[in-house]
């Protein structure tokens, strides 16, 4: 049966402008890494889709080393874009990367013009599109100038294959840098995606001033410190969960102090009546130095506990205080 989109899609949702730029993102956008490779049935990836595009969801969120395999996102992405959302896909917000390892030898990795090139033109191949919204460089590259880099962003831009872009994990002094580039070469820095939550507060030490004051607008990747703000660690590592079997989230990140945390941080997250993962969201939306946060989900429901923070994301000083001292302690 062919997907007919919610007609009141746009009725809840917020968008934040991205920056100084004319994009709104919706304050959720859903990122397509692990729990859309070929491993996962299409069907529940589809449903997913189609349950964060009818509640407003337009940002979704890929790169190229996403799957597994590498590049096993985007097909995904783009078997379900083909025969779903082509009628909607100038309603859409897709985004990729480069910047890790996709391919053996000494051009399938980093930040050379000759690697992001072919990468993305890879990548439009494997999603089916003439064109990616945003496309980012993944990681800085100590080796290749950052004019190069940039300077194959520019080029992306200029040969009609995004309409934006981006860099992610640069910290403050050299995304200041690789904005000051951009902004040279006449093609401005979009947007900023940094590792951000409540366990991880690194952007906060310099680099959401940065972006404040270059006009750069920010997306939180790994907001729930990779599942740790949730109660799925409460009491102890379920055999079926992350920490028990993806390296993403090794056990020793799990300690007694950090559990200590989460479950204040629970009870308190219960006392607004949400679950922890929303409080989490709502935390990272508290100012609008991020315009929008980045989910996974490997169900729908999930997306749906992601979705609840649109009428609860409000905190008064003293809870914002009692967080404080939580993380602090």
């Amino acid at each position: 049966m062919p997907y007919i989109a919610n007609a009141h899609r746009y009725t809840d949702m917020e968008y934040r402008l991205c920056g100084r730029s004319g994009l709104r993102l919706p304050l959720i956008s859903l990122g397509l890494w692990h729990n859309f490779g070929d491993n996962k049935p299409q069907d529940n990836c589809r449903a997913m889709l189609r349950y964060a595009f009818d509640h407003g969801i337009t940002h979704f969120d890929l790169a190229n080393n996403y799957g597994p395999p590498p590049g096993a996102a985007e097909s995904q992405f783009g078997r379900i874009l083909q025969q779903d959302f082509l009628p909607y896909r100038d309603e859409m917000i897709i985004s990729s990367k480069a910047g890790f390892t996709m391919w053996d030898g000494p051009y399938g990795d980093w930040g050379s013009k000759k690697y992001l090139i072919a990468s993305l033109n890879q990548s439009l191949k494997r999603m089916g599109l003439d064109y990616v919204d945003i496309f980012y460089h993944h990681r800085p590259d100590p080796d290749t100038p950052l004019e190069e880099t940039m300077g194959a962003l520019d080029l992306i831009v200029r040969q009609g294959k995004a309409l934006y872009v981006g860099i992610s994990n640069y910290p403050a002094e050299l995304a200041k840098e690789a904005i000051g580039i951009l902004n040279q070469l006449g093609t401005p820095c979009l947007i900023h995606q940094p590792r951000y939550s409540m366990l991880v507060r690194d952007p906060e030490e310099g680099l959401f001033d940065v972006l404040e004051d270059e006009g750069v607008g920010s997306i939180a990747y790994s907001p729930l410190a990779g599942g740790i703000l949730t109660d799925r660690y409460l009491n102890g590592i379920p055999a079926d969960s992350r920490a028990a079997g993806n390296p993403s989230l090794p056990p020793e990140r799990l300690t007694s102090a950090v559990i200590g945390k989460v479950k204040k941080l629970n009870e308190l997250a219960l006392s607004r009546g949400q679950k922890l993962s929303q409080m989490s969201l709502a935390w990272i939306l508290r100012h609008d130095r991020v315009t929008s946060v980045l989910i996974g989900a490997s169900r729908v429901s999930q997306i749906d506990d992601a979705l609840g923070i649109i009428e609860n994301r409000q905190f008064t000083q003293e809870e914002l205080k009692a967080i404080e001292l939580i993380l602090e302690d």
